[in-house]
């Protein structure tokens, strides 16, 4: 088994928000951590914003003074250098990448970091929906990759999903969640399928509140607001894909989409698309599906709580039937997929708990008649749902 402790050196790949937000915490617990980018403006940024953040926590009374200067010695931001690029992670027992979500660009990284370091380095992707067993046969030893998908922004957010590949070892998978715990996270262990758990599953919060919109049930700040106030989102799902940036957004959905072989339970939506194309990306540029411009006025919804309960219902049957599919293809166990999404995306509670409270039988019932209505496969209840309605059981207790 590798040795991972506080006394290995970690690596991180990529000075964008995610890396920097991995490289903060893997400093905060004691870990000497080098941050290699391509960009010296990047690292910059990235610096910048680590210590703004070791800032607002020594404000917060969350860190004092010396404890904020001590992560920041830790860190060290170095461009790449050298034929390779990597040297500077050479004596690290853990290199975690964090670069563009983009297969080809991933595969030669780990082909070039697994030259840079040493035969008892692990080397984790933070990909988000891409194949990690892809990744990792880049490498002349595969098995010492694994996927370890944190969730932005990653000192905050207590979610890591632990992916292994194919040829991942099952030492090299221990090691790295025992790490990630000891850093204060919360780790589930997900199957390397598109998305794995969270970004699979979330699909219809976003996909399913498209497409009410578009067939006119209700406008933005209507769905938003039946999502927040009847639902408990702490966001309704327009202003989440503001939030996160369409191009992200648009970007994952088409790559699950694509990953799934076309199953149109995840078909990307025309108008997201558009959006993109107008760059209405969101908060980030100004303008998305509501306008952030100064002294643009956020539109009002119509709080209709009967129209409100149909699309919350509509959206959340699609949410289990996506959780009750993941057991069904052992993508995770029941209480690592209700964790995970109250963990990594801060729903109300776990998507498998709501379909006990709610009724098994209520969600296929639900799901059949919106079948039965639009004749498309996307509206299919998942055969375990179906199984658990007819015998009356229950996913947790």
């Amino acid at each position: 088994m590798p040795t991972l402790t506080r006394a290995t050196p970690v690596g991180v790949l990529g000075a964008g928000a995610m890396g920097a937000g991995i490289a903060q915490v893997a400093a905060a617990h004691g870990h000497d951590v080098v941050v290699v980018d391509t960009s010296g403006e990047a690292l910059e940024r990235a610096r910048a914003e680590v210590e703004k953040a070791l800032r607002r926590d020594v404000d917060k009374g969350r860190l004092d003074r010396d404890g904020a200067e001590a992560v920041l010695a830790r860190l060290r931001f170095a461009g790449q250098q050298g034929a390779e690029g990597m040297d500077a992670f050479r004596e690290c027992g853990l290199v975690v990448e964090a670069i563009v979500e983009r297969l080809d660009v991933k595969r030669d990284a780990f082909a070039r970091l697994e030259r840079a370091v040493g035969d008892a380095c692990v080397l984790a992707t933070n990909t988000s929906s891409l194949s990690v067993s892809s990744i990792a046969a880049a490498c002349r030893r595969p098995e010492r990759v694994l996927g370890a998908h944190f969730f932005n922004p990653a000192p905050v957010m207590p979610l890591v999903e632990i992916v292994p590949g194919v040829s991942s070892a099952p030492a090299v998978v221990e090691a790295t969640r025992r790490l990630v715990d000891g850093w204060g996270k919360t780790t589930v262990l997900a199957a390397d399928t598109p998305g794995f758990i969270v970004n699979r599953i979330a699909r219809p919060f976003y996909g399913e509140s498209l497409r009410l919109l578009e067939e006119g049930v209700a406008d933005v700040p209507t769905i938003d607001w039946a999502m927040r106030e009847l639902g408990g989102f702490r966001m309704g799902p327009f202003e989440l894909m503001d939030f996160v940036g369409h191009d992200v957004n648009f970007a994952v959905t088409r790559s699950v989409f694509e990953a799934f072989f076309y199953d149109p339970r995840y078909r990307p939506s025309f108008t997201q698309q558009r959006l993109v194309e107008a760059g209405h990306l969101g908060r980030k540029s100004g303008r998305g599906f509501y306008d952030y411009r100064d002294g643009a006025e956020r539109p009002a919804p119509t709080t209709d709580r009967a129209l409100g309960q149909v699309i919350l219902d509509r959206v959340l049957a699609m949410l289990i039937n996506e959780a009750a599919e993941a057991v069904f293809l052992r993508i995770g166990t029941p209480a690592d997929i209700d964790l995970a999404m109250t963990k990594g995306v801060n729903y109300p509670r776990g998507l498998l708990a709501w379909a006990d409270d709610v009724g098994i039988a209520r969600v296929v019932e639900r799901l059949d008649s919106l079948q039965q209505e639009y004749g498309e496969d996307r509206y299919r209840a998942s055969p375990l749902l179906r199984r658990m309605a007819r015998h009356g059981k229950r996913f947790l207790g």
